[in-house]
């Protein structure tokens, strides 16, 4: 019960549901190309994540070497500026001691929009 009263706050109030829509667009985007369609599926995970994170985890290294080839060209165009996006964000929120549970969802996303390729969402126990 708890984690659908923050989720649900996340969305509203934390930012959830604007960035969920932000990397839907975006992998909509991607998807319009061949070449694009790996990276736009990435967006989609991310999107599911950036919906409702609480109650959920990742795990990474689970791809190899394409995972890894991928994941340096998300990096380069991407990844970084997402990363420092919600780094940025997560600050803002971690202002106020209400905010910190929003802050460390917004950590959560970095990390996962750091490198995507290889990484696993899960529910948490």
């Amino acid at each position: 019960m708890v984690r659908f009263v923050l989720n649900v706050l996340w969305a509203l109030f934390g930012g959830g549901l604007l960035t969920a829509l932000e990397y839907l667009l975006a992998g909509a985007l991607l998807c319009l190309t061949v070449v694009g369609i790996p990276f736009g599926v990435q967006c989609f995970k991310i999107a599911g994540l950036a919906l409702f994170p609480f109650g959920k985890d990742f795990t990474g290294g689970h791809g190899g070497a394409p995972s890894f080839l991928f994941n340096v060209v998300w990096f380069l165009f991407a990844g970084l500026w997402i990363f420092l996006s919600h780094i940025a964000l997560g600050l803002a929120c971690a202002a106020t001691l209400i905010g910190i549970p929003f802050a460390l969802q917004h950590l959560k996303l970095a990390f996962v929009a750091l490198a995507p390729f290889g990484t696993r969402v899960h529910e948490r126990p």
